[in-house]
């Protein structure tokens, strides 16, 4: 566990400082695709209330509470039959038509053609080699938004039992033991128990993209709730962790750091997020 431990820290090291390089260019593509026209789409997932507060983050000193807002969050992740729907009314989404920019080459590489499934697929899995830029595009055509990270591991922090749940032994232990079971991204949504919250899949399918997945050790306001494109890709700095046995969330954390925007990746999807009085 130490040896994988060492890998993601320097493999999270490493990415911190490249994601820095591009960060220029990832601001100016982030305002064209937000002035793209985009066709409103319905959708019929559940948000569930989140009621905010006070938590200590991974990352930063000991003493560092960060305040989340009241929030609405997908109880589960975008499927592959809803963003289906997403790029036959958007067409600009689609996998012959999307701009290298906004995806790199293996964007819904597995689907069949334009708008056909992969072959098997479970039309209720989790949608995945999906970029930022599509998630972030998709949730504003179903007028909602992408979760900040903090919000998103906010949520993360319960069990079934407890909203912070990250006191008790078995909690990240049984993160890790989901990350590990192969080919979870192929399986539908909604069949494990939900948490606390009454949020499903936060671990067992898929990782997720949230809005400011790179400002992870940026000493930024992207946390204060005025978060704007032109700070959330390149970190200010490195700050130390505050639960150096929480290897879960070390994985998370250094898998988040080697993303760019316009990343693919098998088992990342992503699920949406809106603010309280929308």
């Amino acid at each position: 566990m130490i040896k994988l431990l060492k890998i993601f820290l320097i493999a999270g090291g490493f990415f911190f400082l490249f994601s820095c390089e591009n960060s220029s260019s990832q601001q100016e593509i982030t305002s064209v695709t937000e002035a793209s026209e985009l066709v409103k789409i319905q959708t019929e997932v559940k948000m569930i209330p989140i009621k905010g507060g006070k938590y200590q983050p991974f990352y930063g000193e000991d003493s560092t509470l960060v305040e989340v807002n009241n929030f609405l969050l997908d109880e589960r992740q975008v499927t592959n039959k809803e963003f289906l729907e997403f790029v036959k009314k958007n067409p600009q989404w689609k996998r012959s038509n999307v701009k290298a920019i906004f995806a790199d080459e293996t964007y819904l590489q597995d689907w069949q053609d334009d708008e056909t499934l992969p072959k098997n697929a479970n039309p209720d899995a989790p949608v995945t080699y999906v970029s930022w830029f599509a998630a972030k595009a998709y949730a504003k055509s179903a007028g909602k938004r992408l979760p900040t990270l903090d919000e998103w591991e906010f949520v993360a922090m319960a069990d079934e039992e407890l909203a912070n749940a990250r006191d008790k032994v078995s909690y990240s232990e049984n993160i890790i033991n989901l990350y590990h079971v192969k080919f979870r991204e192929k399986n539908p949504v909604k069949q494990s128990a939900p948490n606390y919250w009454g949020v499903y899949n936060m671990f067992d399918l898929v990782w997720e993209w949230t809005d400011d997945f790179n400002s992870i050790m940026s000493t930024s306001d992207s946390r204060n709730g005025k978060v704007d494109d032109k700070g959330l890709f390149c970190a200010a700095s490195a700050t130390s962790v505050t639960d150096v046995l929480n290897y879960a969330a070390f994985m998370r954390y250094a898998f988040r750091s080697s993303l760019k925007a316009n990343y693919t990746v098998a088992n990342l999807g992503f699920r949406c997020a809106k603010d309280i009085n929308q």
